[in-house]
């Protein structure tokens, strides 16, 4: 808005140079594209997303069941803490050693994490295994895909805009630099003769 009033205003203006002008332009070639640049980017980066991530939402599931574990025994915390990638200070969960039927049929047994406060010998679990028993992550799932989607356009929006703007910022910052540039250059010419008398000034 700002930008196009600076048009108006500098339109028909004695005083206007033509470094103003091509400011407010600027300006205004700046605003138009950010108010439609960048929801149109955003748009089309959540739209990939989505589609991106609600395929690995579908492959996810069908790659990962849902199988009953069966514990054996508690473990104590040493027993599973020897992999720093896995294990977690604030894990509330319990470790146990259970044992499992994967999909395709084969017996599993190994220490997990399972979700039962005080677990005894013969309780069951549910986890999440690949075909072959291997234990894996809870898939994803589809809304927190479109989260992370619309999150995804949104920022891009937001990059979008970002630089626009710097663009704008940049051209401005030269087009005054050049603007200085030039006064200096006529600062230089007029500046031997400033105030003498019978040379015109």
């Amino acid at each position: 808005m700002r930008a196009i009033r600076g048009l108006w205003r500098w339109r028909r203006n004695p005083l206007c140079r033509p470094t103003d002008l091509a400011e407010a332009w600027v300006a205004l070639a700046a605003l138009l594209l950010i108010l439609l640049a960048a929801p149109l980017v955003g748009s089309l980066v959540g739209d990939t997303a989505q589609d991106a991530l609600q395929r690995s939402v579908r492959s996810q599931h069908e790659a990962r069941h849902l199988v009953t574990a069966t514990v054996i025994r508690k473990l104590d915390r040493s027993a599973l803490d020897s992999d720093p990638e896995t294990s977690s200070g604030r894990d509330l969960r319990t470790r146990v050693l259970a044992d499992w039927t994967a999909p395709d049929g084969t017996p599993h047994q190994g220490p997990v994490r399972a979700s039962l406060k005080d677990p005894q010998q013969g309780d069951t679990f549910r986890i999440w295994t690949d075909r072959q028993g291997r234990m894996v992550a809870r898939p994803l799932d589809s809304a927190t895909a479109s989260t992370h989607a619309v999150l995804a356009g949104f920022g891009a929006a937001l990059a979008a805009g970002g630089l626009i703007e710097g663009g704008r910022r940049l051209i401005v910052w030269r087009m005054v630099r050049r603007r200085y540039a030039r006064w200096d250059q006529a600062w230089d010419k007029a500046g031997p003769d400033w105030g003498r008398t019978g040379t015109g000034s």
